[in-house]
């Protein structure tokens, strides 16, 4: 494929202004909506083929979400795309000022395999909204989404609107290598350095949506039995391969040993497996080992299990470790759950200080104090206090990263401001002039301006 040609195309198209009617946005994304539940059955197929994932978790992790996406988009649309009147300074007198949002261009989307749906067609919703043109190229890894995905797009919109392009790294450095006029990327920190440095290159502005091992903080003051239950399902839904997972517990020492208790309660009673609709494989191979590989024996508190043929890794826990061990160098994005106690808080916050930016963080506590103590001295891109990943589902939160974790957001409002530039303009009437900027520069104005402005 001519990838020249085709962003040379949807740059045509965008330059017709077809794209700033705010009908032919609303009336697209109703009809993304429209092919989407018809194509419901198809997308669950593919998602099975790539995850063995159960429609009940296909629809409340990503279509559910996604439908929501396109009705805060149709609803708001008119609003969000309003000028915004803003304060005049003297020296502008008379004047009205206002920010006037507009489109950016042709925007390459690319997509995450993970919630292949949810996480490639949700940018999409935000760009499409905002008035761009879009190339989708989702993840090959999870191949049959991949497929899905491009008969969705591809055989019910114009290509020089939208359009899907399949294909790996090959694919990709070669979209890479032109300009847009916006890239969004979902994806690992390693990748993402690399689309930031393509992006570079062409001064195109970037968001990326990329990940770290976000913790999860439990205090002894917490409701251990329901903070395991909800750390648990947060942590091994899509068997722990969401961004957003916990990704390691620090509890303090105190309770440490209940709390453990009570999370191999909670994953006894949820009876994780294909054959109950609430468990899925691991994505491939590749990653089925090195997350089998970072499972020390010796750690070990419950789980385990593997199974190559079925891409299985059972819910595991991991008791006994350190900052040090090479299960705390990355993130899991998989169902292996270590646990490390403390007994100082501060200590606790100065350490992970030091690490890199994490995505996600989740605190539990009854205290008020702990909380604010948490929030305001840890840096971190989103979380929930006394829960975990629902800070996701509120499409009023911007979501995004900080630091290593990605730079940006969407979602919502967030979503539309992302593919969208904000025009500054100071508008003027002609009835009225200030003379005092005009030469001759005499001391006689000098010192009526600083009379004027105070200073």
């Amino acid at each position: 494929m001519n990838y020249q040609e085709l962003i040379g195309k949807q740059a045509q198209f965008f330059n017709s202004n077809q794209t700033k009617d705010l009908a032919f946005r609303i009336k697209h994304l109703k009809q993304l909506k429209a092919i989407i539940k018809s194509r419901e059955g198809q997308i669950y197929q593919a998602i099975s083929a790539d995850f063995k994932k159960s429609e009940f978790d296909t629809y409340t992790t990503e279509l559910m979400i996604l439908y929501a996406e396109i009705d805060e988009a149709i609803k708001h649309l008119v609003h969000w795309s309003r000028n915004k009147k803003l304060d005049s300074n003297l020296a502008s007198f008379p004047a009205s000022s206002f920010i006037q949002p507009e489109p950016l261009g042709v925007c390459l989307i690319i997509g995450a395999w993970n919630y292949p749906f949810l996480l490639s067609l949700g940018p999409v919703v935000a760009a499409i909204a905002a008035g761009n043109t879009v190339i989708l190229k989702p993840s090959e890894i999870a191949a049959n989404c991949a497929d899905e995905l491009e008969k969705i797009v591809n055989t019910n919109f114009l290509a020089d609107y939208f359009m899907v392009v399949k294909g790996g790294v090959t694919e990709t450095t070669a979209l890479l290598s032109e300009k847009f006029n916006k890239i969004f990327f979902t994806g690992s920190v390693a990748t993402g350095k690399i689309i930031y440095a393509a992006a570079a290159k062409h001064l195109t502005p970037v968001t990326l949506e990329l990940g770290g091992k976000s913790p999860a903080i439990v205090m002894a003051d917490a409701d251990l039995k329901l903070t395991a239950k909800r750390l648990v399902w947060a942590k091994f839904l899509n068997a722990g391969q969401t961004c957003i997972a916990p990704d390691y517990i620090v509890v303090e020492e105190k309770v440490k040993k209940e709390l453990l208790t009570y999370i191999k309660e909670w994953i006894q009673e949820f009876k994780y497996g294909f054959e109950n609709n609430n468990y899925v494989q691991i994505i491939n191979e590749k990653n089925f080992h090195r997350l089998t590989s970072l499972i020390d024996t010796g750690n070990i508190y419950f789980g385990g299990e593997t199974d190559l043929v079925n891409r299985y890794i059972a819910p595991t826990i991991l008791s006994d470790v350190n900052f040090e061990d090479k299960v705390m160098e990355d993130e899991l994005f998989g169902p292996v759950l270590p646990v490390i106690s403390f007994t100082d808080l501060n200590v606790l916050i100065t350490k992970l200080k030091s690490l890199p930016k994490p995505l996600s963080c989740y605190a539990f506590t009854k205290s008020t104090a702990i909380k604010n103590k948490i929030l305001t001295e840890f840096s971190f891109g989103g979380g929930t206090i006394n829960d975990a990943l629902l800070h996701i589902s509120n499409l009023s939160l911007p979501f995004g990263g900080v630091g290593n974790s990605g730079i940006g957001s969407y979602h919502g409002e967030a979503g539309f401001k992302t593919f969208s530039h904000y025009k500054s303009i100071v508008k003027k009437p002609f009835w009225l002039d200030n003379v005092l900027r005009y030469s001759p520069n005499t001391k006689s104005k000098l010192k009526w301006i600083k009379r004027i402005i105070g200073s």
